[in-house]
């Protein structure tokens, strides 16, 4: 009799904090579709982009000298729309809850309850649906590596090309539209190449993520409030791009969302994981800066209409930015790159793929500003 309690409460579906469909389906909603493309454009462009993706691997392969760039079949790239990248993104979102909120429902499972009845999933659901709607339409490409353990998935992960938001920013940039796709292409493949060249890499990052899942669950008195204080500062960033307002000194909401969820015991975790997407952003970044005109003709105009871009971003998308924390992402683009050309300028590209061969490898935060600790805990007189 107990075992069959027990069992049934073992199957029992977790609480829903949030309504992943309903994210998806209202980041589909709200996100307009991109410019305007006749059906043969689109399978013109789709082609085109597929055909960029595999060539741009032969001089990622070239540049980093990494041999896993030589057999990618275990990973796929697919070419999509804004609404396909929601979709995807709200089910590997939810993927990765899932260790977080089976280790609240086995210690807590009536705080758990009583944080889902509070907030209500829908409403959870119908705010991440406008977080995801917001990054549909910036996003060019991503790589997610976990999303080989959704049901069905490849065992080296998926590649997204978001084909409406590269055709709108060729067209915004006004460059060549070849160039500037394979471009793109190099970056996002080489985030392939990584996690092939890595494999153990996945497995870590989803162990620094059960860590912070594991101090979550031990504060679970504190998830309602803190997922409130969230849904306050999406209320007021929704305020603040009806009024055209930058917030107001002291609330907080000029700062991350990811702040309410760093707590101190969370904080060698961030900074790990900020390490680590600083080391693989500052890589492909590289990897894209080390092509020439010989293989994209344009790449000097597209540099620099690139990075000018940047600097005329409107006071609301900023705000939104620093909000989702994109500002700091940013950052790891370029504290990374910093990262990378120092240590390859030292000990060349053989010297620095060390980093892929084991976790303790890996750079810590501190290392990604100051290379030089980096360079001497590797011990390259004893390699």
């Amino acid at each position: 009799m107990d075992t069959t309690a027990s069992s049934a409460n073992h199957s029992a579906p977790l609480p829903r904090l949030i309504n992943w469909e309903l994210a998806a389906t209202t980041a589909a909603r709200l996100t307009p579709a991109g410019p305007k493309l006749s059906g043969t454009q689109i399978r013109s462009a789709v082609e085109n982009l597929r055909g960029l993706a595999d060539v741009s691997v032969d001089h990622v392969h070239r540049i980093t000298g990494l041999d896993a760039a030589r057999d990618l079949r275990d990973s796929q790239v697919l070419v999509v729309d804004r609404a396909a990248w929601s979709k995807a993104n709200a089910r590997s979102f939810e993927l990765m809850l899932q260790p977080a909120l089976k280790a609240l429902a086995e210690k807590r499972p009536d705080q758990l309850k009583s944080a889902a009845t509070a907030l209500g999933s829908a409403v959870t659901g119908t705010q991440m649906g406008a977080i995801l709607s917001f990054l549909s339409s910036k996003v060019l490409g991503q790589y997610d590596p976990f999303s080989a353990l959704l049901p069905g998935g490849p065992a080296g992960g998926r590649l997204l090309l978001v084909a409406p938001n590269i055709i709108a920013l060729e067209q915004e940039l006004n460059v060549e539209p070849a160039d500037f796709r394979l471009w793109v292409c190099l970056h996002e493949q080489t985030h392939r190449v990584q996690f092939a060249a890595a494999p153990w890499l996945r497995a870590h990052m989803l162990e620094q993520i059960s860590e912070l899942s594991s101090s979550i669950a031990a504060k679970a008195d504190s998830l309602g409030d803190r997922l409130q204080q969230a849904l306050k500062v999406l209320a007021s960033s929704a305020k603040a791009a009806a009024s055209g307002q930058e917030p107001a000194a002291g609330e907080g909401a000029a700062g991350s969302l990811l702040e309410l969820f760093r707590g101190p015991e969370e904080k060698a975790v961030f900074s790990h994981l900020t390490a680590v997407m600083s080391l693989l952003e500052g890589h492909a970044n590289v990897v894209m800066d080390a092509v020439d005109a010989s293989v994209v003709p344009t790449v000097k105009t597209i540099r620099q209409r690139f990075n000018a871009r940047s600097k005329n971003r409107s006071a609301l998308e900023n705000w939104v930015r620093r909000l989702m924390g994109l500002d700091a992402k940013a950052r790891q683009y370029t504290d990374g790159a910093k990262f990378v050309r120092a240590v390859v300028d030292r000990v060349g590209m053989e010297g620095f793929n060390r980093v892929w061969e084991r976790a303790e490898n890996l750079p810590t935060e501190q290392e990604i500003h100051q290379p030089e600790l980096w360079i001497s805990r590797m011990d390259y007189s004893r390699a």
